[in-house]
């Protein structure tokens, strides 16, 4: 991936005042429970600067992709997992892709969504109609992915997340995400809290933790203020000994890159090939990962050698 360079001197002044990003994942309640928080200012950020994107589109791929950060937790091994959103609201819908290894992208189905009148709140249903949301897991060792599908039920992406969960594989799970933007629009503040409830889990310690999580902060406004993960944890969840197993880092970032997109061209049908390296031979072919955003030019002259190679 090519990263976008975030200019806003100021804004990156504030980034870097704050804790670093990251994901501290942990346990509770002698192990009835399991979540993780994660910070994402820098993530989403870069999120935004790689897809230019505006405020709108910023919040609803940068709840996406915080929710897509947040289910790595719930990967085994080497696995890599596709959340998508499908919606005839106007904001269409995304794709995003999460890695056990530590990576996010995502992109949007429409990248610039439509809007009628202004915004009185940040409130995303309204652009969020009837649709499904599915999981997509490429579990290490399998040859074929598994998917579960489930019908939007709140048009809140967190909410239908954990409906999924519930729906197609028969746990009880719950996230919250936030962004916090200042008075420019920009973004100050982002993150996530996933828990999960684990086999044989006492129901009145469930309520408990239900109450626990509905009295959340505002993750993107507490990040936004230089708060930090184990202030939440340990102050939130006190009363059930949370303990943190794993900190781990959690970045945008794409295995796109220039070499990968050649091969693909290369790949093409020999025809096909022909007419892209002799069209305008002096310009370069010009390819954008719809992933995270990133443009690679490639030079004809070089695909040409190549083909060449080939025969």
């Amino acid at each position: 991936m090519i990263k976008a360079e975030i200019n806003d001197s100021e804004l990156v002044s504030h980034i870097n005042s704050l804790e670093e990003d990251g994901m501290s994942i942990f346990v509770m309640a002698d192990g009835q429970f399991r979540g993780a928080l994660f910070h994402g200012t820098r993530f989403i950020n870069q999120m935004r600067a790689n897809h230019n994107l505006g405020i709108l589109e910023t919040m609803v791929l940068g709840q996406a992709c915080l929710c897509g950060a947040l289910m790595i937790p719930t990967m085994k091994g080497k696995e890599r997992l596709r959340l998508r959103y499908d919606t005839n609201g106007p904001a269409a819908g995304f794709s995003v892709e999460a890695d056990s290894t530590g990576y996010v992208r995502g992109y949007l189905l429409q990248d610039r969504i439509p809007v009628e009148k202004p915004l009185e709140n940040w409130d995303l249903a309204p652009f969020l109609g009837p649709g499904t949301v599915s999981v997509t897991r490429f579990p290490e060792g399998r040859a074929e992915p598994m998917t579960g599908t489930v019908e939007i039920k709140h048009r809140n992406i967190a909410k239908d997340l954990a409906w999924y969960f519930l729906q197609s594989e028969q746990i009880n799970t719950a996230f919250n995400t936030s962004i916090q933007l200042d008075k420019k629009g920009r973004v100050v503040g982002a993150g996530g809290l996933f828990l999960q409830t684990l086999p044989g889990a006492n129901e009145e310690v469930i309520q408990r933790v239900e109450m626990a999580f509905e009295a959340s902060p505002s993750y993107g406004q507490w990040f936004s203020e230089k708060g930090g993960r184990d202030d939440i944890i340990y102050g939130l969840f006190r009363e059930f000994n949370p303990s943190v197993a794993l900190e781990r880092d959690v970045v945008f970032d794409c295995p796109c890159s220039k070499d990968v997109f050649e091969r693909h061209i290369l790949n093409l049908d020999r025809k096909e090939l022909s007419e892209i390296v002799e069209t305008n031979p002096e310009e370069p072919v010009e390819t954008v990962c719809h992933y995270c955003g990133s443009v690679y030019k490639i030079d004809k002259r070089d695909l040409k050698a190549k083909m060449s190679e080939k025969i």
